[in-house]
């Protein structure tokens, strides 16, 4: 059970408020908080409202001792499991001993951020992200023992966030790496100029795939911003992608799609791929500032192997960006293998973990270093920029 909205802690300089997305719709500060990034503030009541497993969502409103609201954060109640995407013996160890204890270690944590992307201080004005960091700092602590969490995390907030976010990492918590979104440039007169700054095996091994689908039955894309029609056919195509990922923190619902493009129509984009009239690919991308960002992707396994379509997409996509005159594609985490080779570069994501008893926390601060997930990826250490981790 969860603290009821309404409650409040004081913080040094002013007071924080928890509420609910109800309390917010007429809310012009909750307009603000985000209007400069992708995911708006549509974006967090679309995933409180679709989202699929046990997140309980709250949200905390910032005011000065004027009485200003300076921000409004976004946080959820979740039960982690700390070994998610721990591969090897240890891992294996930790399953045995939970069939007979379901809940080892696995901790109720407080997490501030999004649920299914990034994080980002929901200041209202820019220069007021410093003095919400120490509203944060001052009020998590506090907020996450209320309501018996063991955790506080600051989930993947960008790398650029670190000077803002300081005070965390040096008193109580802990910054480590989270998996990374990775970023490609698009300043390239056409995809053929882009092929040609990759090495001469990665351009020899595309377009062996590429030809190898192009012999096969004529596949034709389509771009839409609302998915709704067509969401029966392609939910069950991001399940199969899914599923195969050692990773799941979320998943996604057929009304996440359908609300992302009805809500927000000007940056959704949902790519089709259909081969003699079926679906065997799509792509979940939003647009925003000069990047597209591509969300999420979904394959048909029966024919996605033989046809390469991981890379078919890819190029579709890219070649389409270009047209629009964006300027890079941003993808999220994972499948770090095949974008080293194309030429991406990492966007470090950081999470900031402190555990609420103080001498638990002794420990922990020690032992999460073992725990985060980037430690288990020799592919990452591969990258030009690897050391932004």
């Amino acid at each position: 059970m969860i603290s009821p909205a309404g409650s409040t802690i004081p913080l040094p300089q002013g007071i924080a408020k928890i509420v609910t997305r109800t309390a917010l719709q007429n809310c012009d500060a909750w307009k603000r908080a985000f209007q400069n990034r992708c995911k708006d503030h549509r974006y967090y009541e679309i995933l409180e409202q679709t989202l699929d497993g046990d997140f309980e969502h709250r949200y905390l409103l910032l005011e000065d001792g004027s009485g200003n609201v300076r921000a409004i954060q976004p946080l959820f109640f979740v039960r982690q499991n700390l070994v998610e995407g721990v591969p090897g013996k240890f891992r294996s160890a930790v399953e045995a001993v939970r069939r007979h204890f379901p809940r080892f270690l696995t901790m109720r944590v407080l997490m501030v951020g999004c649920a299914a992307g990034e994080g980002h201080l929901g200041a209202c004005r820019s220069e007021d992200e410093r003095w919400v960091a120490g509203a944060l700092f001052a009020s998590l602590k506090k907020y996450a023992r209320q309501n018996k969490a063991s955790l506080v995390v600051l989930k993947d907030f960008p790398a650029n966030y670190r000077a803002t976010l300081s005070a965390f990492s040096s008193d109580g918590y802990t910054r480590v790496p989270s998996m990374p979104m990775t970023r490609l440039s698009l300043k390239h007169a056409s995809f053929d100029d882009y092929l040609a700054t990759l090495g001469y095996m990665t351009r020899k091994n595309l377009r062996r795939k590429f030809r190898k689908a192009e012999r096969a039955p004529a596949i034709d894309m389509e771009v839409v911003s609302d998915i709704t029609p067509y969401v029966d056919e392609i939910y069950p195509l991001y399940l199969q992608v899914h599923e195969r990922s050692r990773f799941k923190f979320e998943t996604l619902t057929k009304d996440y799609f359908c609300s992302l493009g009805q809500r927000m129509p000007e940056r959704a984009r949902f790519f089709i791929w259909r081969q003699l009239g079926r679906i065997v690919a799509f792509s979940c991308c939003m647009v925003h500032d000069g990047t597209i960002y591509d969300e999420c992707l979904g394959l048909d396994y029966n024919v996605a192997l033989d046809l390469h379509l991981y890379f078919y997409t890819l190029r579709d996509i890219i070649k389409w960006a270009m047209a629009q005159g964006l300027e890079s594609y941003c993808s999220g985490p994972l499948n770090y293998d095949p974008k080293l080779h194309l030429g991406c570069d990492l966007v470090p994501l950081d999470l900031y973990v402190m555990h609420t008893a103080p001498a638990f926390n002794l420990i922990f601060r020690r032992a999460v270093k073992y725990l985060e997930p980037t430690r288990h990826d020799p592919v990452l250490r591969r990258f030009p920029n690897a050391d932004q981790l």
